[in-house]
């Protein structure tokens, strides 16, 4: 009987609970109605008139017959001017990487003389250059393997390669 008497007491405990759940969220409603009533009793501001949209000044392009900055010259027979790498020469294992994939780990010195630079390539290979080296895609040749800056020269006035030699650079 006991048992009885604890599951009559649990269910009404339960029914009880249930009630105040069910009734303590329908009361708010109120409240928020009326705040919105007072809202729209509330007169509105005054509304701000719209810019004025003043009209765009009309601009007449006169350079169709200038060449576009964006199109090859044409002086010299379509061909570029400057110094260009031989092309009849062997090309050189790093010309198969672009100048961005390659990286300057280090130099080997004897006697205090730099000798020649370490480059990395993408693939974790490291390679010796020496000055005339030539790497990247671009034509790019070895001028001066400089520990603090890597240097290779390009054709066209192109920038010169940089990467500092201690930056991930790995010991092997």
């Amino acid at each position: 009987m006991p048992s009885n008497n604890l599951s009559v007491r649990l269910g009404a405990a339960l029914a009880c609970v249930t009630y105040l759940g069910l009734t303590a969220c329908s009361g708010t409603d109120n409240e928020l109605a009326r705040f919105i009533d007072d809202i729209r009793r509330q007169p509105a501001g005054p509304v701000k008139p719209l810019p004025e949209i003043k009209p765009a000044k009309s601009f007449s392009y006169n350079a169709y017959d200038l060449r576009s900055p964006f199109m090859p010259s044409s002086a010299g027979g379509g061909r570029l001017s400057g110094p260009r790498p031989d092309q009849n020469r062997n090309r050189e294992f790093l010309e198969q990487y672009s100048l961005d994939t390659l990286r300057m780990v280090g130099t080997l010195r004897l006697g205090g003389q730099i000798i020649c630079g370490l480059v990395e390539t993408k693939d974790g290979l490291v390679h010796r250059v020496t000055i005339g080296n030539h790497l990247g895609q671009a034509g790019g040749v070895i001028t001066k393997p400089n520990p603090s800056t890597g240097n290779a020269d390009r054709p066209l006035s192109a920038s010169a390669a940089s990467a500092s030699p201690h930056q991930g650079a790995r010991r092997y």
